[in-house]
């Protein structure tokens, strides 16, 4: 038997493995591209829940960070993070008062909420005027494309904005978009992209001509902000300030489906190792529902690669396109043969990449960084169980 190559022998497995050459090439691609269009750019950083990696794409250019929950906040600031948005508009009484008055009460932090109810504005005006500081507050314009939260465009943004400003404690800075429901065609892209700088330059313009003078107007989901970077730089609606993008710096199945990303740009993997060859159509792995999620991307079964023996995927094995990854347990996984001559071998060790990288980085600790095949260093998981 021919002895094949331990991948990282220095680990256990599974783990999950960052490529930091791909991270590094992901991050200077979207921060290029936002600096040619003179755009800010804030990531989303609920992806890699990393101060590290936050830190790298601040490093190359971004002014600073977006968290989905107060609690991400935190985290973030607790490690130097010094310029923070909270995008979703959480009940701040409770535990989570006391975590935004903390933050609200630290000196040289600006930090911003979004919002799309006055009810939960008011809670926030009750936490800033305890700590004697102004809440940035920023409206959540609903595109009309998700089922998510948000103010539709027009005149119920104009209503929240006029009530928001009657607050004390309160400074409303600005508007908010994200743009979802985006098919995998550059066309598609094109066109979202372009409805979201619409949108919102038109209920920007709306806001101004009516005396109230914000400075901040942010759109650019993973899938479109090289569409709204294009746009910009063509010198079309230069209102916009801000791009939020967060899953293309990391990269995963999910988002390459989506047109959001490459495979090549993937950057996040699973180490596994090969349990058990008893079987001639399937191999096990040591890495089920437990490290991966269970995200089969079933919404996307019309696409002609989804299936393969009526089997889903959840994920994609590098360098090995005969094999499928198609059954998660607890535990462990099943690899399939898609080919004959490609069996593999007991300890064998495969990397995976996961159809949802924020899954997987959210079950999990750390992070390895590694570069040319080698460990380069071990990245603590700063959100872990921090409000999620």
């Amino acid at each position: 038997m021919v002895e094949k190559k331990i991948l990282y022998p220095s680990l256990n497995t599974p783990a999950v493995l960052i490529d930091l050459d791909t991270l590094e090439a992901n991050i200077n691609r979207i921060s290029g591209l936002a600096k040619e269009a003179g755009l800010k750019l804030r990531p989303h950083v609920k992806i890699h829940e990393n101060a590290s990696i936050a830190k790298k794409q601040i490093a190359a250019g971004a002014c600073g960070v977006e968290v989905g929950v107060v609690e991400q906040a935190e985290a973030m600031a607790e490690q130097g993070i010094g310029d923070i948005v909270i995008a979703h508009p959480g009940y701040y009484g409770g535990p989570k008062g006391e975590i935004l008055k903390k933050l609200l009460g630290t000196p040289d932090l600006k930090v911003a909420m979004v919002v799309d109810m006055l009810e939960q504005a008011e809670i926030i005006s009750q936490v800033a005027q305890a700590v004697g500081r102004k809440a940035r507050l920023l409206i959540k314009i609903d595109l009309g494309r998700s089922s998510r939260f948000g103010v539709p465009p027009g005149k119920p943004v104009m209503d929240l904005a006029t009530q928001l400003r009657k607050l004390p404690g309160i400074e409303l800075i600005g508007i908010y978009s994200h743009e979802m429901g985006i098919k995998p065609t550059p066309e598609d892209k094109d066109e979202v992209a372009l409805e979201a700088a619409e949108i919102m330059v038109e209920n920007a313009r709306m806001l101004r001509n009516a005396g109230i003078e914000i400075e901040h107007i942010s759109v650019g989901a993973s899938s479109s902000f090289p569409s709204t970077c294009r746009l910009r730089k063509e010198g079309k609606f230069p209102e916009l300030t801000e791009i939020h993008a967060g899953a293309f710096f990391v990269g995963d199945i999910r988002y390459m489906r989506q047109g959001g990303n490459t495979r090549e740009a993937c950057a996040v993997t699973v180490l596994t190792t090969v349990l058990s060859t008893a079987h001639d159509d399937y191999a096990v792995i040591d890495a089920g529902y437990k490290t991966f999620g269970s995200d089969s991307l079933f919404e996307q079964r019309d696409s002609p690669d989804f299936w393969w023996q009526d089997r889903l995927s959840y994920g994609s094995v590098q360098c090995r396109s005969d094999l499928w990854f198609g059954r998660l347990s607890a535990e462990t996984g099943g690899i399939y043969y898609r080919k004959p001559g490609g069996k593999l071998t007991l300890g064998e060790r495969l990397e995976i990449v996961p159809n949802n990288a924020t899954l997987v980085i959210n079950i999990h600790d750390r992070i390895y960084g590694v570069r040319n095949g080698a460990v380069e260093e071990e990245i603590p998981v700063t959100g872990r169980g921090r409000g999620n």
